[in-house]
């Protein structure tokens, strides 16, 4: 079953390490870190990246509809919706980086 899911996180640019895990703000936002700054686009492709790798997805199935040049976003996961909903949830609630 294929269909899209919408998700909203926060991007948190010039971060140590790149990672996606963890919840920030109200309503909970998925915090997403990564090493490239918010510079020509460059954050945003690190973040497709991060989060292609998390959800074990291609990059061309995420696309950002709204939040292009903020860090607050929101994202359009294509695939499965169950497993990327369980997956979104999981992240969400991994705060073994904190």
């Amino acid at each position: 079953m294929s269909s899209e899911l919408l998700i909203e996180f926060r991007v948190r640019p010039n971060s140590s390490h790149n990672r996606v895990g963890g919840a920030a703000g109200d309503p909970p936002r998925l915090l997403v870190f990564v090493q490239a700054p918010a510079v020509d686009g460059k954050a945003n492709t690190a973040v497709l990246k991060e989060l292609a790798k998390s959800f074990h997805l291609r990059v061309r199935d995420f696309s950002i509809v709204f939040g292009e040049l903020s860090r607050d976003k929101r994202i359009l996961v294509r695939g499965n919706k169950e497993e990327n909903e369980s997956m979104f949830e999981n992240l969400k609630n991994d705060l073994r980086f904190f």
